[in-house]
């Protein structure tokens, strides 16, 4: 099972964002849960080694340079978000999980 981990300033967009791509999996019987956190948290499960490919959400850019390098000292996909992939909407569902599916 691949595990996901959004990214965000306090984890709440992107707990909708992962409920829905979470769902969007589900119904199409791909094995992948896509979960949230804030940016804090977010660090510890980096460190921690706790997901396989780590997005974060646009309005949090400024911590990607940190939170990349962190990840690569564990071997593990981090990527920024475009904000066309960080919508609640059927489309922006669609192109999050054509992200997520890519860089599996």
């Amino acid at each position: 099972m691949k595990k996901v981990l959004i990214i965000c300033a306090a984890g709440i967009s992107s707990f909708l964002m992962a409920k829905k791509a979470s769902e969007y999996f589900q119904s199409s019987g791909e094995e992948t849960v896509v979960n949230a956190a804030s940016v804090m948290a977010g660090a510890k499960a980096i460190s921690g080694d706790e997901h396989d490919i780590y997005l974060v959400s646009p309005q949090t850019r400024q911590y990607f340079d940190e939170l990349s390098k962190s990840a690569l000292k564990k071997n593990k996909s981090i990527e920024l978000l475009p904000a066309q992939a960080y919508v609640p909407n059927e489309n922006g569902i669609e192109i999050l999980c054509a992200l997520i599916q890519k860089i599996s």
